[in-house]
């Protein structure tokens, strides 16, 4: 119950103290206000605007493609033909589960490697963990080449498999290091109890590193996702012949190019597939149906980003 206290005429009662601005901190003015939601407005209409552009022209009619001349701005008859041709076509649904596969499959492994390489880094005792390191960061500077890496894959059997498209990808020393940096500013305290308690270093990776290290593996988990979900360049260097095997990226590249339908599907020519549809309705389907798994999970994901920055800036 809230005591008031009567002081003459005036009454007061104890008030939530106001969160102090730091002396350093200048008081916003309104231009300075105006200045910063404008920008934020501006750069929010430049990523807005071109994907409000691509799902109106995947959702409009021939008719309304051709009045706009290309790119449709403002709905206009809209009609969900395109996407019910795209996932009516085989060789699309056989694209989209051979990138889920891909995606999937590629980020386990990835993350498998990178974190027991990582942690194996990051442990003072490692044998010979310097050297691997020194070897590592070498890699980053100075690489084989296009060439050299395509006659290696080749030679070992990957032309026309798909772990073509994992394996040659499958680390990225950059996340190895961003991952060992974690690991190494982990409390040495909860290692050294978890060490008293009889616990090895499989279970101190399980139990006490890869917890308190929660923000960076989501992030590292989301760059290697949204790296084997956007390939497309190792399917034309392995896989240029087998459509089959294409994943939808690389379907994506052949409606945008050819502005047909894949070989052997139900929608292949400019015929009858085409005459409810047009091609540039089809080819921005194409475009939101790959944009849609990423618009999924990254919501899911970015709340780690801002952690996963912060984490260890402040030293107590």
């Amino acid at each position: 119950m809230t005591k008031v206290f009567t002081i003459g005429t005036r009454t007061s009662a104890p008030t939530t103290p106001r969160a102090r601005r730091p002396p350093w901190q200048e008081r916003p003015t309104v231009a300075g206000r105006s200045a910063k939601g404008l920008s934020l407005g501006g750069v929010l209409a430049l990523m807005l605007v071109p994907l409000w552009i691509v799902v109106v022209t995947s959702l409009s009619t021939p008719g309304a493609v051709n009045r706009a001349g290309g790119l449709v701005i403002w709905p206009d008859g809209l009609t969900f033909q395109a996407y019910r041709e795209i996932l009516t076509d085989p060789t699309v649904r056989t694209a989209l589960m051979v990138s889920l596969g891909i995606t999937v499959a590629g980020t386990a492994l990835s993350m498998v490697v990178s974190v027991l390489c990582a942690y194996g880094l990051s442990r003072p005792g490692s044998p010979g963990h310097r050297l691997v390191l020194a070897l590592l960061v070498v890699t980053m500077f100075v690489s084989g080449g296009l060439i050299p890496t395509f006659l290696v894959v080749t030679g070992l059997g990957g032309y026309g498999r798909w772990w073509a498209l994992v394996l040659p990808s499958a680390v990225s020393v950059f996340n190895i290091l961003v991952l060992r940096a974690f690991y190494t500013r982990t409390s040495a305290e909860l290692v050294d109890a978890a060490r008293m308690d009889g616990a090895g270093d499989w279970r101190i990776l399980w139990s006490v590193v890869l917890p308190a290290s929660r923000a960076v593996t989501a992030v590292i988990a989301l760059f290697y996702a949204v790296g084997y979900w956007n390939s497309f360049f190792t399917v034309m260097l392995y896989l240029p012949t087998d459509s089959e095997k294409w994943p939808l990226q690389y379907v994506l590249l052949t409606y945008v190019n050819r502005g047909a339908g894949m070989p052997g599907s139900v929608n292949a020519g400019f015929g009858m597939a085409y005459a409810r549809t047009a091609p540039l309705s089809t080819q921005m389907a194409v475009v939101v149906l790959t944009l849609v798994p990423l618009l999924v999970v990254y919501p899911f994901v970015q709340k780690h980003f801002r952690t996963g920055v912060l984490t260890g800036a402040v030293k107590g």
